[in-house]
């Protein structure tokens, strides 16, 4: 069963692992390491069962292959999850877990993830180098995050306006926690007209008494009039249901998979509106603990977010000239630096 769904996904190796004297259960999973060693994550869950386990760790890892491939890092695509309840979680778990990353020899880095912070970070740390996000790291690599998906947001007004100024636009933020939150302030900041959306009334009332945005309930974002529809809480918000509501040109954000499916990519051009990959805007995560790994500065971090924006002009060009979807022109991409083994792609063929 998990050699045929490794075959399926593409996947390289999936090591189980089980300490008996933490309770410590594992997967971790390497998609592809041909661009560099799998870096992604620790998730912490308590899935009710080992296959529910299996499927998550090859979707996430296989999701980062193409995450880093596409923000041009020479890393691969890797993710753990842990089976656990998250307060049975301890420092034994952890450590025994951190001995199991080091035997993989660095063919694996892990870093925070759902239920896995910066101090079972330090923890691993203990045991192995391979790891990222600890407290002598680069810190919440959130700012990071919000900066790219800013740059990315600027990228897509440019295409579907011509100019990146977004004195004359309306974005609409839905969800707002650390990126989102960041999002809004600086479009705020670019002079763009900013509309707030999220399910807790508390976080949306304190950034509006804060700033000068408009609220939209929850049950009416959707069909709310924007330029730029920004949803960065949940995934699959853009779906059968939603994508005839929208009222926008541009759906831009940093959520994890905003499209229920890759088939709402088409449904939306049909419709006339573009669609900005979401793993290409939200890498600035990625990003960050990346330029840790190698030793880098949070300077470099966020000029590397900065260029996100560039990353999605020639993205929008290639899906221009080869009639596709942007979606698909990243996957292409990130498809291509892996095959050509991570030489640099001509902007265009």
């Amino acid at each position: 069963m998990v050699h045929a769904e490794m075959l399926e996904g593409g996947h390289e190796q999936v090591t189980h692992v089980v300490d008996e004297a933490s309770g410590l259960r594992a997967i971790v999973a390497l998609h592809d390491t041909t661009l560099g060693p799998g870096l992604g994550g620790t998730r912490l869950m308590p899935y009710e069962t080992e296959a529910a386990a299996l499927r998550d760790v090859l979707r996430l890892s296989r999701a980062m292959t193409y995450k880093a491939a596409a923000a041009d890092l020479e890393l691969g695509g890797g993710k753990a999850v842990i089976v656990a309840d998250p307060a049975e979680k301890s420092e034994a778990m952890m450590a025994a877990y951190g001995r199991f990353v080091d035997r993989l020899g660095g063919a694996y880095v892990t870093s925070v993830d759902v239920n896995t912070g910066v101090d079972d970070m330090d923890v691993i740390a203990g045991e192995t180098d391979h790891v990222t996000g600890t407290s002598d790291g680069l810190g919440d690599p959130s700012p990071v995050t919000s900066r790219g998906v800013f740059a990315g947001v600027r990228a897509s007004v440019e295409t579907a306006y011509g100019t990146d100024d977004l004195s004359d636009r309306t974005v609409l933020v839905q969800g707002l926690g650390k990126v989102g939150s960041g999002l809004a302030e600086r479009a705020l900041e670019a002079g763009a007209t900013v509309k707030v959306s999220d399910v807790d009334e508390a976080a949306v009332e304190a950034f509006a008494a804060a700033h000068d945005v408009g609220v939209v309930p929850p049950e009416n974002v959707y069909e709310e009039p924007c330029d730029v529809f920004s949803p960065c809480a949940i995934g699959g918000v853009v779906n059968d249901e939603t994508v005839p509501q929208l009222e926008c040109d541009v759906v831009a954000g940093g959520a994890n998979n905003i499209l229920e499916d890759r088939a709402h990519a088409e449904q939306l051009r049909e419709r006339g509106i573009l669609y900005a990959p979401d793993y290409v805007l939200n890498a600035g995560g990625l990003i960050t603990v990346a330029t840790e790994y190698r030793g880098g500065t949070m300077d470099e971090a966020l000029a590397d977010a900065d260029r996100i924006g560039d990353r999605l002009l020639d993205l929008f060009e290639r899906a221009e000239d080869r009639g596709i979807t942007p979606i698909e022109a990243a996957d292409a991409y990130a498809e291509e630096r892996i095959a050509a083994g991570g030489t640099a792609l001509a902007a265009s063929d």
